[in-house]
């Protein structure tokens, strides 16, 4: 087992939490955790980008002229992509996929690797229990701000994920911080524990991540 300090809501430390090693000591494996960050990004691509071939563009249905006797080139129709409005030839289309599959033990293991990474670091902040009364976003920089200095010194740059659950005060007191992000525990994700360099979260997210993924 892994042990790990558990902090209250203002950094003062409260005890220790055994971590278990299948979910909180995953060694890293550079390759899958790559693989597993393009899949999602890919996955979650949007294909906007979209121009009209000549089957797609309307009008055009009648021949503009004759075939013969005026002297100009012969056309058949003005959703030609030689005319100005008509198709365009090898453009982007919505029709194109990005995504990319990864069956589900290689997602499970990547997110166990990145979550084992903040353990490893020290880049984990566990605190016994969220005990926020009103949701203002003032009051819970200043909290936020107090337990960042004490668990990781007061020159940290901000860059910090909290995963809680179903808790709406927490979410609403920080959606407008820079540089933090609240997501449900249902939500979380590979990328989010990749881009945010601190992970602060309670010992009720570890209990549910431990049965979740314990084997």
């Amino acid at each position: 087992m892994i042990k790990y300090p558990v902090y209250n809501q203002q950094g003062g430390a409260v005890g220790e939490r055994e971590l278990k090693p299948e979910v909180f000591g995953v060694k890293t494996q550079p390759d899958l955790l790559h693989q597993a960050m393009v899949a999602q990004q890919a996955n979650a691509r949007q294909v906007l980008a979209h121009t009209k071939d000549r089957s797609e563009v309307a009008g055009g249905g009648k021949k503009p002229w004759r075939q013969k006797g005026t002297g100009r080139a012969r056309a058949g129709s003005s959703r030609s992509p030689l005319w100005r409005g008509g198709g365009i030839t090898f453009g982007p289309t919505n029709a194109r996929n990005f995504s990319k599959s990864l069956n589900k033990k290689m997602k499970q293991q990547a997110l166990l690797m990145a979550l084992s990474d903040k353990v490893e670091t020290k880049q984990l902040a566990l605190i016994d229990k969220w005990q926020l009364t009103e949701s203002k976003t003032r009051a819970f920089n200043q909290l936020l701000g107090g337990l960042e200095n004490q668990l990781w010194g007061d020159k940290i740059k901000r860059d910090c994920l909290i995963v809680s659950r179903q808790d709406a005060v927490l979410a609403k007191a920080a959606r407008n911080l820079p540089h933090v992000k609240v997501i449900n525990l249902d939500n979380i994700n590979l990328i989010d524990l990749l881009r945010f360099k601190y992970l602060l979260t309670d010992t009720a997210v570890i209990d549910a991540l431990e049965k979740q993924y314990s084997k």
